[in-house]
């Protein structure tokens, strides 16, 4: 598989489960979970400037950005759409881009004013594994909430092995087919 391919298949995967936590942030009633509420848009919130951070890093433009978190706490409406658009950039980009180009790497400032720089690859790959680790702090206080309301607060279902079966059905059939590993 190349870089490409794997990459476009992560950033599918993040599109995906960054839908599937911000639908079950609608759960959150705003009085009651007001907190929760605050807490997981705040943290989404960043992944979304972090993910317009490196999209500007990647094609050599300022991002405009002084941190990593924006003032103000968008809604949750507006979050879901905008880390949408991004997501769908991220995977235009990949689709587009020439595995040279990928490999290349691109010298950028931090939010802090540290220099840094990565391949193009590397970018992409960090904005998949940071948006990882911030979904599972957002779903670790919405399972918080879960534990309080009982079972009809629906979950996200945030795996990389759940968006592959229900992407392609065709692989539980294929899964029985295949020995497993002897260890």
């Amino acid at each position: 598989m190349s870089a490409n391919d794997l990459l476009s298949r992560m950033l599918k995967y993040q599109a995906w489960a960054n839908s599937e936590v911000l639908e079950a942030m609608k759960g959150l009633d705003a009085d009651r979970h007001a907190a929760e509420r605050h807490a997981t848009l705040r943290i989404m919130n960043h992944c979304l400037v972090v993910g317009k951070i490196f999209a500007a890093h990647l094609v050599g433009r300022e991002h405009g950005f002084a941190a990593d978190n924006t003032p103000d706490t968008p809604e949750l409406e507006v979050l879901h759409s905008d880390l949408a658009r991004v997501d769908a950039w991220f995977l235009e980009y990949v689709d587009a881009a020439a595995p040279s180009v990928l490999s290349e790497s691109v010298p950028f400032a931090f939010t802090d004013g540290d220099k840094g720089y990565m391949t193009r690859e590397e970018m992409l790959t960090h904005v998949v594994i940071h948006g990882g680790y911030h979904r599972g702090e957002t779903v670790a206080v919405l399972k918080r909430v879960a534990l309080a309301v009982g079972p009809q607060f629906k979950l996200p279902r945030d795996t990389y092995a759940v968006h592959l079966h229900g992407a392609e059905p065709s692989r539980r059939a294929q899964g029985l087919a295949i020995a497993a590993p002897s260890v």
